[in-house]
């Protein structure tokens, strides 16, 4: 009884769901911090940074979709970042709920300062999963958005 009441508490304790939402640098420790490293400056040549690129990629509607897209949908092909190439496969995140998807972005977006940006909403998540595309028309669409404006 001791042992079901004790697993009861440490259950109830566990932050869920919109708590952890609020924690994007948490989030992405557990989802993406595996191929793009603590610090999202990634590994060259294998998983590209996303530190100090997120943001900057954003800064366009299109953009922001793209980002959006990436996360939902994942990425597949060869792609260039950061001036590296890389020819890889990002998985889909669609899985975890659009307030997590949301904060991990606002984090990576804040990158390399630290301090997580405001510049994706759960709405943009929500308007991202109404458009499921695959993983190799993702780097269709990078290409196309290459093609307005250099991507960094």
């Amino acid at each position: 009884m001791k042992k079901r009441l004790l697993a009861v508490i440490f259950c109830l304790s566990m932050p869920t769901g919109s708590a952890l939402a609020a924690d994007g640098a948490t989030l992405f420790l557990a989802n993406c911090s595996v191929c793009h490293q603590a610090n999202a400056l990634g590994v060259p040549g294998q998983f590209p940074s996303l530190a100090g690129r997120v943001d900057r990629i954003a800064s366009t509607p299109e953009g922001k979709q793209y980002i959006v897209g990436v996360a939902l949908n994942g990425l597949m092909g060869p792609i260039t970042a950061g001036g590296n190439a890389y020819s890889g496969f990002m998985p889909s995140f669609k899985m975890l709920p659009d307030d997590q998807i949301a904060a991990i972005l606002n984090h990576v977006a804040g990158l390399p300062g630290g301090t997580d940006a405001t510049i994706f909403s759960v709405d943009d998540v929500v308007a991202g999963r109404k458009k499921s595309i695959t993983p190799s028309a993702m780097v269709e669409k990078r290409k196309a958005l290459e093609a307005q404006h250099p991507l960094p």
